[in-house]
């Protein structure tokens, strides 16, 4: 016999795998994205039931999977670096954008390089292939030889690291971040 957790898995997880795809594909425009859902919300489960068992283990898995699909959408909004480094070059707006505005957005574009050029180089690495380059998790493990666990906390760690950076100066604010001179990394104790 194998691993309970395993057992359980099967048992109670992948049985709904058909209805779990068909939601995936209803509630997702991205059809290729789908099976690297299906496989985040399979970890997450995974991952939950390790310490305790839903109840209703259907319902848990739908659940799961409305929250990452509202945690994706919710990324997806966020403007990318790419793209608000290439806003002159378009000229977009340029005409009803004052000189003090234009300045301002140029400023925060510069505070966020900073930021990121202050993370350690693999979380710097991992972040720059997510959010500016858009490439998928499973790609990013992938081309750098790691888990797509390792991929997600390299994200998560690199999201905080630059949000504390960003708004609490740098090192004033969190005090579990200790940001180092222009160009330092950041660190945790």
């Amino acid at each position: 016999m194998g691993n309970p957790l395993d057992d359980w898995f099967v048992r109670e997880v992948l049985v709904h795998e058909e209805a779990l795809m068909r939601f995936l594909h209803r509630n997702w425009r991205d059809h290729d994205e789908v099976c690297d859902l299906r496989q985040e919300i399979y970890v997450r489960i995974y991952e939950a039931a390790a310490r305790q068992r839903p109840d209703s283990t259907k319902s848990f898995l739908f659940a799961t999977a409305r929250n990452l699909l509202a945690d994706r959408v919710r990324r997806q909004r966020i403007v990318s670096i790419a793209a608000v480094g290439d806003l002159e070059q378009l000229n977009v707006l340029n005409d009803e954008l004052s000189p003090d505005r234009w300045l301002g957005g140029r400023q925060i574009l510069r505070r966020l390089a900073e930021a990121l050029d202050r993370l350690p180089d693999r979380c710097r690495e991992v972040v720059w292939l997510r959010r500016v380059e858009d490439l998928p998790q499973k790609e990013i493990a992938r081309r750098l030889g790691i888990s797509e666990k390792t991929v997600e906390k390299h994200i998560a760690k690199g999201s905080r690291l630059m949000a504390d950076y960003f708004h609490g100066g740098s090192g004033g604010g969190d005090t579990r971040v200790q940001a180092q001179p222009a160009r330092g990394r950041m660190h945790e104790p």
